[in-house]
């Protein structure tokens, strides 16, 4: 870990608007959809983006509101990496705040053991 060196440019690269789908079913859930439902729906989108050969977020608000017209103009923001990362502050999430929290447990598990 010492040696570990995080080329950030390369990482942002590999980042793909299908790995937000999981994203847009949350999106659902907060408009009252059960995720089970959200789920089905969000795949749909997913296989609408394959069948017409674009990516996830180029779909248009009339190809989502096809597939559920609680689909509204914000669902853009669903598009966002950082705030994907960021909804994830429970304990052992992605959110900086959890990361930095699990950094800390470690750090004073790491100083017992070596006392």
């Amino acid at each position: 870990m010492s040696t570990l060196k995080i080329n950030q440019s390369v990482m942002q690269a590999a980042l793909s608007p299908d790995m937000l789908a999981t994203d847009l079913a949350y999106y659902l859930v907060r408009q009252g959809v059960p995720f089970r439902e959200a789920h089905g729906i969000s795949g749909k989108a997913v296989f609408a983006a394959e069948s017409k050969n674009v990516a996830l977020n180029q779909l248009t608000l009339e190809d989502l509101s096809a597939l559920s017209p609680l689909f509204g103009s914000d669902v853009s923001l669903v598009w966002d990496y950082s705030s994907s990362v960021e909804q994830y502050q429970a304990p052992g999430g992605t959110a900086k705040s959890s990361v930095s929290a699990q950094l800390d447990h470690l750090r004073d598990w790491l100083k017992k053991q070596t006392h």
